[in-house]
């Protein structure tokens, strides 16, 4: 089977909606590379390579060296890279990262003979002397399996329950394709969880906005840990309340703080601060869908 790299800068949506539909068409096997890596020192013969969006010197040099081993070389773009003259209105940090790493190098891509494609009619028609081909776009969602959320909203006097938290979050996500994490942190916690898929860190929030934010649907599961700390004995059950509002079914952390309000298996989960119990019972809620359904009947009953 014949190898495809795609060269790009981070999972990007330019690349799922366009290229990988466009990669269905062959029979490849398609090896997805940032394009800050280094290239692979070595390539079989026959092996085709497509930039989406973005070139740098360091793939140009891996081109220029192993030209007669490509069978293809592509590039892709779905905004109007090549011409900045449209870009004089775009921020001057964007438009130097457009000339650095699409302008200047479109004389080097035609000199390699380069196969151009583009995402539309209109930059067709205007780089026709490119003759480019067009890719259409294509859903990457599946129509089945929308994801369920779940969430942790702590205020930064919970950073020692985030912490607990991610190597829960990291192995229900491993077992859990179907789930990711909403998290309310700073942006510390950003930056811890930056770098993982189906995690997404919101800034905190005035009250009035947390509000509103909590009671839009799309919640499946929300926790409530609780270490115990002296700070952490002074709590109140409020959380119970926020879950319950957001249309989850709530695991809590089995503390005098949560009993007098948690009837354990009836209106949430009283869980000991255990991570891989927190797994287990996560996966469990998310895989049984009656299960939540009736907590979050008997917890409502008590807004």
């Amino acid at each position: 089977m014949d190898k495809v790299y795609i060269v790009e800068q981070g999972i990007n949506p330019s690349t799922d909606f366009f290229v990988l539909a466009e990669l269905k068409k062959w029979s490849s096997e398609v090896v997805r590379l940032h394009l800050e890596d280094e290239p692979p020192s070595f390539i079989p013969y026959g092996t085709s390579v497509i930039f989406v969006r973005y070139i740098n010197n360091k793939w140009r040099d891996w081109v220029n060296k192993n030209h007669d081993q490509l069978n293809s070389i592509n590039y892709f773009m779905d905004d109007d890279l090549l011409d900045i003259g449209v870009h004089r209105h775009l921020p001057l940090r964007y438009r130097w990262k457009l000339y650095y790493y699409a302008f200047r190098h479109q004389r080097w891509m035609q000199e390699k003979g380069i196969n151009f494609w583009v995402s539309n009619a209109w930059l067709a028609n205007k780089y026709a002397r490119l003759s480019p081909s067009i890719l259409h776009p294509y859903s990457p969602y599946s129509r089945q399996g929308t994801l369920k959320t779940v969430f942790y909203h702590g205020s930064a006097s919970h950073h020692q329950e985030v912490e607990w938290l991610k190597p829960v979050i990291h192995q229900v996500l491993e077992r859990d394709p179907q789930l990711c994490f909403e998290l309310i942190g700073t942006q510390k916690t950003r930056s811890q969880f930056g770098n993982i898929p189906r995690v997404h860190v919101l800034l905190p929030m005035d009250w009035q906005n947390y509000q509103a934010l909590i009671s839009r649907p799309g919640r499946t599961i929300g926790l409530a840990p609780l270490l115990h700390t002296n700070f952490n004995d002074a709590r109140s059950y409020t959380k119970f309340f926020d879950i319950t509002q957001a249309g989850a079914a709530g695991i809590y952390a089995d503390h005098p703080v949560y009993r007098p309000i948690v009837n354990h298996g009836v209106n949430g989960l009283l869980l000991p601060m255990e991570q891989q119990q927190w797994v287990d019972a996560i996966l469990e809620l998310s895989r049984n869908t009656l299960l939540r359904e009736n907590m979050v009947s008997a917890a409502a009953e008590l807004l």
